[in-house]
């Protein structure tokens, strides 16, 4: 799960990173790193934790590709790791005035 977890966090962050240094804000790369883990490293952290958790309490850690069971687990966790950062991120949006829309 630690392996998971770190993988998914790292690709976030890069991601986020790239866009901040290539995207409209055109940041030095040491900003767009700090902005990008600032802004979304607890929100990062709950959602790989929900989506490792229920996949692992629904499948046991097995994967089966050839499952309807495992794909009906994977649908759960990714509505778990959806839902669980929700209540965080509505917060910081409402302190920042910021929307998403």
């Amino acid at each position: 799960m630690a392996l998971s977890m770190a993988s998914g966090i790292t690709s976030s962050l890069l991601l986020e990173t790239t866009l901040l240094r290539i995207g409209r804000d055109r940041l030095p790369w040491i900003a767009a790193a700090k902005t990008a883990a600032g802004m979304s490293m607890i929100s990062m952290v709950t959602m790989e934790a929900a989506e490792n958790a229920v996949d692992f309490h629904l499948t046991g850690g097995m994967v089966q590709f050839d499952s309807p069971a495992f794909w009906g687990a994977a649908v759960f966790s990714v509505a778990a790791g959806f839902l669980a950062p929700l209540p965080y991120n509505y917060i910081r949006l409402r302190k920042y005035g910021k929307a998403c829309h």
